[in-house]
């Protein structure tokens, strides 16, 4: 379950070893990272004052169970300012505090990441949907232009499950790119146009350019339904709530008491076969899923978005969307080495760590990889002396 930003602990990872080719296994179409030992430091906050170093992980971080960590700070894997503790020890506040796990990343599809454009300052690629293009912690574009992406210092969340299945890892590990400065993000479901830099003096020229509002968007969308011909303008706010992981809709209001924020998206119809439309989506303004939920206003979600479709929608519809879920097929072209069977994910491929809460499978407690990608495709970004496209997705020509 997804926190609010301001009640999540921020923590420095220690120095690892970058991602490489040979980390990834790749089995029916989904990619995998092998299993890697990883140290986490964080520094106690002052409401974690005076708990118990198990009562303190128990409670803040549900992700594994008390046992687990009781065992953990026995062994020693849990250390507090470097030293082993007991299980009754009480921290104290800015106490540094460690924890050595075995970390098991979350499976994507097995897509490639294509590049599109690799000028000398600017990198830009075809994210695959499913894929992360960095962390589960977003940070902002000033954060972004002063840290070099994918080395030894970066900023992560305890709970944050990904950082080699990663847009940035993956370029680093197969095409030796590194380091990369995001420009913009993509939700990880959604697919589309990546712009990265590739030093932090081009980062912070896109960051003034985007702030100053000279940079326009473009998406694509397969929604439900015949969208209106003429262009629909949507001015919404739109208020995510962390928690639950999604976002309303609120009108235009003077009202001080509005939690939302101001948002605006233009729609054109592309195409349409009465039952489907492809629709050209334009945000003014960038707020989290707001092309999803100002499609959902208009009537017409997007066509295979399971958080956000109407419950208007009827079950003939919904049986639609299941069968257009296409089976992705890797179309990876690395080839294994003679002495290497990353590719074939034989049992042998990691290491089993006996107090691992995750072991003996590749993947997390509650992740298999069956995703399907968003139909929401980002095609276009254009500056005031720039523009950089990606191709339209199979998906965005419709056919009756």
């Amino acid at each position: 379950m997804k926190r609010n930003r301001e009640d999540m602990e921020i923590v420095w990872q220690t120095p690892a070893n970058p991602p490489e080719r040979h980390d990834y296994i790749f089995r029916n179409g989904i990619r995998y990272v092998k299993p890697y030992y990883f140290e986490f430091i964080s520094h106690a906050k002052v409401r974690w004052a005076g708990k118990t170093i198990v009562d303190l992980f128990a409670d803040e971080f549900k992700g594994r169970n008390r046992d687990y960590y009781d065992s953990a700070v026995k062994s020693g894997r849990i250390q507090v300012d470097g030293k082993t503790v007991s299980v009754y020890y009480r921290v104290k506040s800015s106490q540094k505090i460690s924890h050595f796990l075995h970390r098991h990343e979350p499976p994507v599809m097995a897509l490639d990441v294509k590049i599109l454009h690799k000028g000398e300052d600017v990198l830009t690629v075809c994210k695959p949907a499913s894929v992360p293009f960095l962390f589960t912690l977003e940070l902002s574009l000033r954060e972004l232009a002063f840290r070099q992406i994918v080395t030894t210092s970066t900023l992560v969340h305890p709970c944050g499950q990904y950082r080699k299945n990663t847009v940035v890892g993956i370029l680093q590990a197969e095409h030796d790119l590194a380091p990369l400065f995001p420009i913009h993000r993509l939700d990880r479901l959604v697919s589309g146009l990546l712009i990265l830099a590739r030093s932090a003096s081009q980062a912070e020229i896109f960051r003034q350019q985007i702030e100053a509002g000279m940079v326009k968007k473009q998406y694509v969308a397969k929604v439900v339904g015949e969208f209106p011909e003429e262009e629909q303008v949507v001015n919404l706010r739109v208020n995510f709530n962390a928690r639950e992981g999604r976002s309303t809709v609120e009108p235009e209001s003077t009202d001080e008491k509005v939690n939302g924020k101001s948002a605006c998206t233009k729609f054109t119809r592309i195409s349409t076969n009465g039952k489907y439309s492809i629709v050209s989506c334009h945000p003014v303004t960038g707020r989290t899923h707001q092309i999803r939920v100002h499609l959902l206003s208009t009537g017409h979600p997007i066509a295979n978005d399971p958080l956000y479709l109407s419950d208007q929608i009827d079950s003939n519809s919904r049986s639609a969307f299941t069968a257009h879920k296409i089976a992705v097929k890797s179309t990876h072209s690395l080839e294994p080495k003679s002495n290497d069977n990353h590719i074939t994910g034989s049992e042998e491929d990691f290491d089993i760590d006996p107090m691992c809460t995750n072991c003996p499978n590749l993947a997390p407690i509650g992740y298999d990889g069956s995703e399907e990608g968003l139909w929401l495709h980002c095609v276009r970004y254009s500056g005031p002396d720039w523009v950089y496209e990606c191709p339209y997705p199979e998906w965005a020509s419709l056919s009756l």
